[in-house]
């Protein structure tokens, strides 16, 4: 595990948008898997302006989304968030942007297609996450146990009610999200929390004890992870 700390959210938005560009460069075809959410408006910005540089070239890339709600409407989307924030704004072709159908009549069908779908290109070289304040990632929730694999799952009354500040109203009441195991097959993981608020979640994710009460914490776990906090989201370490 690589801890990484800024001064502030910009330090950290850039550190992690610098980490991406990294791999972008990277020989080959990298498959990046991006997620959404307040967090990674800068890092997304960040991003544009290196591949306007050429320092973060898309051309070769293929573009996963790690989760995507159920019954939001086209512009409250994941879908909608990711083009607009990145892959409108850079060099990226339609046909290598792989999105999850949240309208799909059948979630676990849609689950396993997407499955099938990152196995038969190798699997990510590199997952973004963000950390909720409950210690959720993707949307994977706290609870007695976390989904393995892509598939439907219930959001909480804490996500559902931040949803609904951001002006999902009614908020969502289920997403599709990658699964537990999904995301620790990623070559490379990258988490990114800034703020206050998120540090207690920061300090449960890093105790040592991984439990499916405090998702963040089976990131653990993987071998190659980068976490990039600013310095109130680091203040309970």
């Amino acid at each position: 595990m690589k801890l990484l700390a800024a001064g502030d959210s910009a330090e950290a938005a850039r550190r992690a948008a610098d980490a991406i560009a990294e791999v972008l460069r990277q020989p080959g075809r990298p498959k990046l898997v991006l997620s959404t959410g307040k967090t990674m408006v800068p890092i997304y910005r960040d991003l544009v302006r290196l591949h306007r540089r050429r320092r973060a070239p898309f051309a070769r890339a293929l573009a996963f989304q790690v989760d995507e709600l159920i019954g939001a409407p086209g512009r409250k989307s994941f879908r909608f968030f990711l083009e607009r924030h990145l892959l409108d704004k850079v060099r990226l072709s339609r046909r290598r942007r792989r999105f999850l159908h949240a309208g799909a009549p059948d979630a676990d069908a849609e689950g396993a297609r997407y499955e099938r779908e990152l196995r038969r290109e190798g699997g990510a070289d590199l997952l973004i996450l963000g950390l909720g304040a409950n210690g959720h990632i993707a949307y994977l929730e706290p609870g007695r146990s976390l989904a393995p694999h892509t598939s439907r799952v219930a959001l909480s009354a804490t996500t559902r009610r931040g949803l609904a500040a951001d002006g999902l109203k009614p908020p969502p009441r289920y997403a599709l999200t990658m699964g537990i195991e999904t995301i620790l097959s990623a070559k490379r993981v990258l988490l990114v929390a800034y703020g206050k608020s998120k540090a207690q979640a920061v300090a449960k994710a890093l105790s040592g004890r991984v439990t499916s009460r405090c998702p963040a914490s089976y990131l653990t776990l993987h071998p190659r992870l980068t976490i990039i906090l600013d310095r109130d989201a680091a203040s309970k370490i």
